[in-house]
């Protein structure tokens, strides 16, 4: 110990160790005095989201479990056992429940006795007990050792704490903020991706509208319209629906529910992931790689390039045009999103009439390389976050 400190109990260094009690018959009202359960107790203070109350006259019932400034309130069962809050120095009134207890210090700053509470030396030397739920009794958290320096050195080290955990706090907002502008970055990538400004074009690229003739003879194509204004020289307009194919999944969809990691087959299902598991159906796996899987119902959009089967009929699956770079279609619809209809539906038959620029092929791929450079050198920003 360092010189001045003393070990001694949390027992010597309270006035009052008690959990509270629920008021007979729970006899809460609409109003009236804070009655705090566990689930109001968080390490980081007192959550009034659900909050309880009781009248005067309970409370008088009650007087001896009454909640005052300074005391911590430490959740003494169950899944939240260990979290503890410090009453506001300006707290007005309140009592707690029989999983709540009190421990008000004496000769200990709260914020310092806090910090103990919510370190690891306190979360090893707590004694549970019970076969069900599991509980803290007062007796064993009476006899925990607990350091005590002297009065001053409390209030530095609480100083201390404070400072270090300001800078964290804001090293973290930093990483939510980076984070976003990541985000937004990918997108404004993907949209300037789309709008030819991405990679130079090259005159000595085949245009676009060759390509799309190749692929579909009657097909009507421009070289402009209102969305896309002033595209690149080469760079043509067509439907979705001109250069993809797209089916119903009824054939390759899951019929199991038991899923396991050691199975070959992955589940593809509505979501952002799409990935939730791995089934031993061997039946209408889809191999027609690679392909697009489309959520009818968020308008996510998927590449994959692996047999596969799926969970729900609302995903759709898109064949590009072997002409096309199917990663350069997938980049067009990450970003391009309908309105859905009432029920919140978005149908793939709408979704193929959105008009998509088409750049000659040669450019698709400088652009597809692009992305995917810039995006893994993000990743690994991301990554190391």
């Amino acid at each position: 110990m360092p010189k001045g400190w003393v070990w001694t109990d949390i027992e010597n260094i309270c006035s009052k160790i008690g959990s509270g009690s629920t008021p007979r018959g729970s006899n809460y009202s609409s109003k009236g005095i804070p009655f705090f359960r566990s689930q109001n107790i968080y390490n980081n203070g007192l959550v009034y989201e659900d909050i309880k109350f009781i009248s005067e006259d309970i409370h008088q019932t009650m007087i001896g479990t009454e909640v005052l400034p300074n005391d911590l309130l430490l959740n003494i069962t169950g899944g939240s056992l260990g979290r503890c809050a410090i009453v506001p120095a300006n707290f007005q009134r309140g009592n707690v429940s029989q999983h709540v207890c009190i421990m008000r210090p004496i000769l200990v700053v709260s914020e310092y006795f806090h910090a103990f509470v919510l370190s690891s030396s306190f979360s090893k030397s707590i004694k549970i007990t019970g076969s069900g739920r599991e509980g803290l009794p007062k007796y064993n958290l009476e006899r925990i050792f607990f350091p005590l320096p002297p009065l001053t050195e409390q209030y530095r080290i609480v100083s201390e704490i404070e400072h270090w955990f300001a800078l964290i706090n804001q090293i973290e907002q930093d990483k939510l903020d980076l984070q976003e502008a990541i985000k937004q970055a990918k997108n404004k990538i993907l949209n300037i991706a789309i709008h030819g400004k991405l990679v130079p074009q090259d005159p000595s690229d085949e245009p676009a509208s060759e390509l799309l003739k190749r692929i579909n003879p009657k097909a009507e194509i421009t070289c402009d319209n209102a969305h896309y204004t002033q595209l690149p020289k080469g760079w043509a307009i067509c439907r979705l629906e001109q250069i993809t194919d797209y089916e119903q999944p009824t054939d390759y969809i899951v019929e199991s529910t038991d899923y396991d990691t050691s199975y070959s087959t992955p589940v593809l299902t509505a979501g952002k992931s799409f990935i939730i598991g791995y089934t031993n159906e061997t039946t209408g796996i889809y191999s027609n790689l690679p392909c697009i899987i489309f959520d009818d119902f968020t308008t996510d959009s998927k590449l994959v390039n692996f047999p596969f089967k799926v969970k729900s009929s609302a995903m759709k699956i898109l064949k590009v045009n072997q002409n096309v770079e199917i990663d350069y279609v997938a980049i067009f619809m990450s970003i391009t999103r309908l309105i859905g209809d009432t029920h919140k539906r978005y149908w793939i038959s709408e979704y193929s009439k959105l008009e998509i620029p088409i750049p000659p092929q040669k450019e698709q791929k400088r652009i597809v390389f692009a992305v995917h450079s810039i995006f893994a050198k993000l990743d690994m920003i991301m990554e190391s976050l």
